[in-house]
């Protein structure tokens, strides 16, 4: 699968594992292409509902500014993803975990455009612990796009430089980042940002 970096936004990899999963709408023309992609861009940017498009299985997730306090409409940069996973959460992230949305770009061009959201792990902003308040390790990033290449809509999860977070939290959190980390990589985050991508494009 080819990358979707328009915007930039999706970093090289260096070590870790690359995830990626993508989902693909081929429309009959422009105008109706045009369409889909503002519905998925609507889609992508209400991260409140994200649970909604991929099912009751996914994480929830919650948008808050830098204080940890839950905010609705559309995510912006320095916003924080306050994600519950199905299973224990961490004590640094309070039972759940969290990331920093540090890039949010657009792409436009005559025949394409793009939007691009990338977060990294991150401590946990309502507290003064310094741990990285997520499974995965402060290296690794994800990123959520969706573009129109003239009559194609693609919607796209990269994960890159992915691993564990065994560096963070007492005995009980590494414990807990190791074996979520793992499930993570090789099966539940490509499952779960599957069903994700198929609901940002889907066209109802």
């Amino acid at each position: 699968m080819d990358e979707k970096n328009y915007t930039g936004i999706i970093p090289g990899h260096s070590d870790g594992l690359v995830i990626t999963s993508q989902s693909t709408a081929q429309l009959s023309d422009e105008e109706s292409a045009r369409i889909l992609f503002e519905k998925a861009k609507t889609r992508l940017l209400l991260v409140n509902n994200w649970q909604e498009l991929a099912g009751e299985f996914m994480a929830a997730f919650q948008i808050t500014d830098e204080n940890g306090t839950a905010i609705s409409g559309p995510v912006q940069k320095g916003n924080y993803f306050k994600i519950d996973i199905p299973g224990p959460g961490t004590k640094a992230g309070e039972g759940y975990d969290w990331a920093l949305v540090e890039e949010i770009e657009e792409y436009n061009s005559l025949n394409t455009e793009s939007i691009g959201i990338r977060v990294r792990p991150a401590p946990n902003p309502i507290t003064d612990n310094p741990d990285i308040a997520h499974f995965y390790s402060e290296e690794s990033t994800s990123t959520f796009t969706v573009t129109r290449e003239f009559t194609k809509v693609t919607a796209a999860v990269y994960d890159r430089n992915t691993k564990p977070n065994t560096d963070s939290g007492g005995m009980m959190d590494h414990v807990r980042n190791v074996l979520v980390g793992i499930a993570g990589m090789f099966s539940f985050s490509k499952i779960q940002w599957e069903n994700f991508t198929n609901g940002l494009v889907k066209d109802l």
